[in-house]
């Protein structure tokens, strides 16, 4: 019995209890959303091409079109929360800057991107069910009276386990919330997140088979002798991940000038416009896993590739700035992979490389585009890793990253879902709520924090340092306590003073950094 007392007390169990419980959860939710996504969108294709043989059905088609954007319009209004991907509202859960009631965003999420991702905008699938798996965690600690920071560890798993079941990926979950969502590695939440997508992977798996994502069959190594070629792609996604970050955070204007429809019914001009594209192309509607799928296979000419990105561009845009349910994460595979292939058929004709390596570089795309735009290289090297279900192409998908980041970096590009954040908390004032906010704040190499005393700091006013995990003890921080590389300081704060508060901190590392500098 006094080990079974010692594990219920164990911290580290009930979050593995708690985590596998939402990992159970996030999963068969998540399946669910991805199978009723895909049997809407292929009835949606078949009902393209019966009417290609008869047009005459083109016109109820368009009511049935504006009354399912009228009524993504309402649920969006009724929780404008659920608009976009989600995952900058997870995001913004994690540090403190915005509070969201679970169950509205989870029935309201799912029914609206059933319409908006199903009916064959080119939207994803994968950031609705990170914000669905979000969902999930934050109603597991809620219905179990969690406290602030188990919620956010909760949520965070959750957002693991929506992305693990969304494309069969337990390790880009894991990575994707560790990088992407929290900036630093903790092990408790590394735990509990890897318990979280393994949980919820397994559930999709056993519903939908054990193929890969994206089954493209086996590829054989490229060439050393390519590798420059792959450096050249490289460069290549980091430009074009400059433009697509340009485009994306200027939509909220260009929408803003539309004459007639009223902002909260934005939706109907995607599902409109997307009407005469599944008329003439229904093969390319969706979030474009089937056309990565198929792209290999069509051999395309040039000019046919450079259409085709420039309508997947352009109605991506369109899709994503009417604020529908959607995500960005598929289309931007997408379109790497369509860049990837223009790049493989110049190098073709003017280089004459061997044919069978064209496939490698749509692959390596995907990853390096993704790398551009939301700067997060590790996971979109194990993310394109799993989905096609090879290991063999680590090293040119490493390269391929590399490249792309730090083109895109000197270019000035921040990390996508990092500007949309900022973009969605601009108008929110910061003031004092009275409730308590506890988060984590890293020592890493290259912090002033680290080997100076707390006391030596210039806090900010509303900042006080309570403990500090140190490997797997916890610390009691006092002002003489001192600060070493790879602490993580928990940090309380007011709820409603979390996001200045960041701020400040971020802002007093800056100005020691320069004081140090000009020393």
């Amino acid at each position: 019995m006094d080990i079974y007392r010692k594990l219920l007390a164990d911290e580290r169990v009930v979050y593995l209890a708690k985590g596998t419980l939402v990992g159970l959860a996030a999963g068969f939710i998540v399946s669910l959303f991805r199978l009723g996504i895909e049997f809407i969108l292929e009835t949606v294709v078949e009902s393209y091409y019966h009417m290609q043989e008869q047009p005459i059905w083109l016109i109820p088609w368009v009511i049935f079109s504006v009354a399912a954007a009228i009524i993504v319009g309402k649920l969006v209004k009724s929780e404008p929360n659920i608009k976009g991907s989600g995952i900058p509202q997870v995001e913004g859960q994690v540090q403190g800057v915005m509070r969201l009631n679970w169950w509205p965003i989870l029935w309201k999420k799912f029914v609206g991107g059933l319409l908006a991702i199903g009916s064959g905008l080119f939207l994803g699938r994968e950031g609705p069910s990170i914000q669905l798996g979000s969902a999930v965690g934050q109603g597991v600690s809620n219905l179990t009276k969690g406290d602030d920071v188990e919620e956010k560890i909760l949520l965070s798993s959750g957002a693991g386990a929506g992305l693990a079941a969304a494309f069969n990926a337990p390790l880009a979950g894991l990575m994707f919330v560790l990088e992407e969502v929290h900036h630093n590695f903790s092990p408790l939440l590394a735990i509990t997140t890897f318990a979280s997508a393994l949980v919820a992977n397994f559930v999709s798996l056993n519903i939908f088979g054990l193929t890969p994502a994206l089954d493209i069959g086996m590829m054989n190594t490229i060439p050393i002798a390519y590798y420059g070629l792959v450096v050249g792609l490289g460069i290549f996604l980091g430009l074009n991940g400059w433009l697509y970050s340009k485009v994306a955070l200027a939509l909220p204007k260009l929408y803003g000038r539309l004459p007639l429809i009223p902002a909260r019914y934005n939706a109907i001009l995607p599902f409109v416009l997307v009407i005469p594209i599944g008329y003439f192309l229904p093969q390319v509607i969706g979030g474009g896993s089937g056309l990565i799928l198929q792209l290999s296979n069509w051999q395309l000419s040039l000019g046919l590739l450079l259409g085709l990105w420039m309508l997947r561009f352009v109605f991506s845009m369109i899709s994503y700035g009417a604020n529908v349910p959607g995500g960005i994460f598929l289309p931007i595979l997408s379109l790497g992979a369509i860049l990837g292939a223009i790049y493989g058929k110049a190098a073709l004709v003017l280089l004459s490389f061997d044919p069978q390596y064209l496939p490698h570089f749509i692959i390596f795309a995907m990853a390096g585009y993704f790398t551009a735009i939301g700067k997060a290289p590790l996971t979109a090297i194990i993310l394109v890793t799993e989905m096609v279900g090879g290991m063999n192409q680590l090293m040119p998908l490493a390269i391929c990253c590399f490249s792309a980041f730090v083109t895109s970096d000197l270019l000035g590009v921040d990390p996508i879902y990092e500007s949309l954040l900022e973009r969605l908390i601009a108008s929110h004032d910061s003031k004092r709520l009275g409730k308590k906010y506890l988060f984590d704040l890293p020592v890493r190499a290259e912090s002033h924090f680290s080997g100076k005393k707390i006391r030596e700091i210039e806090w900010p006013e509303d900042v006080l340092v309570i403990s500090i995990r140190r490997g797997q003890q916890n610390v009691v921080a006092t002002g003489k306590t001192i600060m070493q590389t790879g602490d993580m300081l928990h940090i309380l704060t007011d709820l409603g003073l979390a996001k200045t508060v960041q701020e400040e901190l971020k802002q007093l590392e800056k100005r020691q950094k320069r004081q140090l500098f000009d020393t």
